[in-house]
């Protein structure tokens, strides 16, 4: 590899294959990485001679050296990433969630009948939500929405029982954990008016319970549904709103930035887009690592490049957006070929798709959108938004080609 042409720079000697440098500058030499470096350092940071720099840097490559903890945040963010995501922990071993109370489904109904509601009956409460958020990646949707209103029916019974003035809280934010992730799936099967209403609950439970983070989230859903409609000043709006809410302690802050970020792409105004993409960054750059990555009201470190990698195929920058997309393809997706991220992985796709019609090469953007369409766990509105983008690519420059109708009918019947 010469420099960072490739699309890996960066290795652990630690952490299994080499660490995802993103490319962002893809073509510099080795010299010029670190002089890149050194630029992001700023004045006051005093770093080594060039020659010992370069020499790190070849050993770094190679594999042979990591980074310490001084350079690791540092090559992060000259390469606009963060720094769990170009230099990831080993992934922990989750168990089933719901094993990790030691109970099963039926005992935890059980002892939600009983009279008085014990400590263990909540823990394993919040357990059951977790589990819940895990498997929103891939269970398939109708069935997710059945279970999260048996949850929800389940909370209802157990704040009409005797509780305390702090178990009552604890349940009411419960049930607006569930009701948002029940918004969320009811909008990726396109029922648009029930994920509102859903939504709306959710953020008056956030907001009677104390849990910020639910609020925010509720927000974020807002900006997101108009975002997917096409209405880009509104999800700016309801990201702001978000943000004013909750921390920067949140993960929800990261998403609310990332949406500001692609409803400014949208419209074109390349540097507020690149505003939100740094607010965005520094604010999952000082989170820490996600206990459990797989929630998905957890920002893992690697969901960046998915962010980063939709900007950038709007503001025309291709090698870069085609660069995230493929790293997007690679961290969503087991080494024996299991996709773990179908959401993600189907816009990394649609964006490679798109790169490919901009240069002509219609069979190559023809099968990134149809690999998108395939994928079985889908975002409705999601994934009809872009691939109504790479059939705008497609229209612009082969609308008389019959494989880009046969590909426009498919995306129709899809759509509804």
């Amino acid at each position: 590899m010469h420099g960072l042409e490739g699309r890996r720079c960066v290795r652990s000697p630690h952490a299994g294959p080499p660490a995802p440098c993103g490319a962002r500058r893809a073509g510099w030499s080795q010299l010029q990485a670190v002089e890149a470096l050194r630029a992001h350092a700023g004045e006051d940071v005093h770093l080594a001679e060039t020659v010992s720099l370069l020499r790190n840097w070849k050993r770094w490559e190679a594999g042979n050296t990591e980074p310490d903890a001084f350079y690791k945040p540092l090559l992060a963010e000259t390469f606009g990433t963060v720094t769990a995501a170009m230099f990831p922990a080993p992934r922990p071993e989750h168990p089933a969630v719901l094993g990790n109370t030691g109970m099963d489904t039926l005992e935890l109904i059980s002892r939600l009948r009983a009279s008085d509601v014990s400590p263990a009956v909540l823990e394993g409460m919040h357990v059951a939500v977790e589990q819940l958020n895990n498997d929103y990646s891939h269970m398939e949707p109708a069935a997710l929405v059945e279970e999260g209103q048996r949850w929800l029916n389940r909370l209802i019974a157990l704040h009409d029982g005797r509780l305390s003035l702090e178990q009552h809280r604890e349940v009411l934010s419960l049930a607006g954990q569930v009701a948002r992730l029940v918004g969320c799936v009811e909008y990726d099967m396109g029922r648009k008016a029930a994920a509102e209403a859903t939504r709306r609950a959710a953020l008056t439970l956030g907001k009677e319970s104390g849990n910020s983070d639910v609020v925010g989230w509720a927000h974020e859903m807002r900006s997101w549904y108009s975002l997917t409609e096409g209405n880009y000043q509104a999800a700016i709006a309801a990201a702001r709103a978000g943000l004013e809410t909750v921390g920067p302690g949140h993960s929800v802050t990261v998403q609310l930035w990332a949406h500001q970020a692609k409803a400014w792409a949208r419209i074109g105004d390349r540097r507020q887009v690149e505003v939100a993409l740094d607010n965005g960054r520094a604010v999952l750059e000082a989170l820490p690592y996600p206990d459990n990555p797989g929630n998905h009201f957890v920002i893992d470190p690697s969901k960046w490049d998915f962010y980063t990698m939709d900007c950038y195929r709007h503001v025309g920058e291709d090698r870069l957006a085609a660069t995230y997309a493929e790293e997007v393809i690679r961290t969503g997706t087991t080494p024996d070929g299991v996709v773990r991220r179908p959401m993600r992985v189907a816009e990394a796709h649609i964006t490679l798709g798109i790169v490919a019609a901009r240069h002509s090469e219609l069979e190559a953007a023809l099968t990134a959108g149809r690999t998108a369409l395939t994928l079985d766990r889908k975002s409705l509105p999601s994934l009809v938004m872009h691939s109504r983008e790479l059939a705008a690519e497609l229209n612009q420059r082969f609308s008389n080609d019959p494989r880009v109708v046969e590909y426009l009918d498919q995306l129709r019947t899809i759509a509804g």
